[in-house]
C-alpha cells in the first residue's frame, strides 16, 4: 500500500492551499501529514484520511466514508477516516475539513513531557 508521487503532490499542494505550514512524512509505505507540528492526516494507498473524534466523525459518516483500518476491520479503527473525493479539487470545500481535523490534533496533543501512565506506577 503506497502512496503514488502524483498523488502525493497534488494533495500536499492542495492542503497547502488550506493551511501554512503543511508538512509530509513518509512512514510505513503511508505519509503522514503535519499542519504546523499537527499531526492531522495520513496517505495510504492513494487515499487521504483526516484524524477524527466523536465531534467530527459523525460528518465522515454521514457521507459514507471509510474509516482507516491498515490491518482489516476486526483491529478497528485508529482514528481516522477518508476524506470524501469530491472535497479534494475544490480548495474552498475542503478548507473547513481540514481546519477541523487540525481542531481534532490540537485537542488530543499531549503537552511535552508528558507520559502516558501504564497503572504500573506506585
Amino acid at each position: 500500500m503506497a502512496v503514488s508521487p502524483t498523488y502525493r503532490t497534488f494533495i500536499l499542494e492542495q492542503l497547502g492551499r488550506c493551511t501554512p505550514a503543511i508538512r509530509a512524512k513518509s512512514m510505513f509505505g503511508g505519509v503522514g501529514i503535519y499542519g504546523g507540528e499537527l499531526f492531522f492526516a495520513l496517505m495510504d494507498d492513494d487515499t487521504l484520511y483526516f484524524k477524527v473524534d466523536d465531534v467530527t466523525r459523525p460528518e465522515f459518516e454521514a457521507r459514507g466514508t471509510a474509516p482507516f483500518q491498515p490491518m482489516g476491520p476486526e483491529h478497528g479503527s485508529m482514528g481516522y477516516y477518508e476524506v470524501p473525493v469530491e472535497l479534494l479539487e475544490d480548495v474552498e470545500a475542503l478548507r473547513p475539513w481540514v481546519e477541523a481535523a487540525l481542531g481534532v490534533a490540537a485537542r488530543k496533543k499531549k503537552p511535552r513531557g508528558t507520559k502516558r501512565r501504564t497503572g504500573k506506577e506506585q
